[in-house]
């Protein structure tokens, strides 16, 4: 499970057997969890996550899109 980045208090990062999947990033922290599709940067999935916390995901999210999307790629040689 390689982590990309942190930043305000959250893991951003992607398991390793999902590759199967379309491309997408978890965000991990404060006791819950969500994942995004990229690069559309939809959530997917929340858990134990308010709403506020899940809208500061996805701006950080929508700003770091290319480097998620490098990331995926590299990870998963796409």
């Amino acid at each position: 499970m390689p982590t990309v980045f942190r930043e305000k208090g959250f893991r951003f990062t992607f398991y390793s057997n999902e590759g199967f999947e379309p491309c997408h990033i978890h965000a991990i922290g404060n006791g819950g969890e969500a994942k995004f599709w990229l690069p559309s940067c939809q959530l997917v999935w929340s858990y134990n996550l308010r709403a506020h916390e899940l809208r500061q995901l996805l701006k950080i999210v929508k700003g770091k899109c290319p480097e998620l999307e490098e990331a995926w790629n590299a990870h998963f040689g796409r």
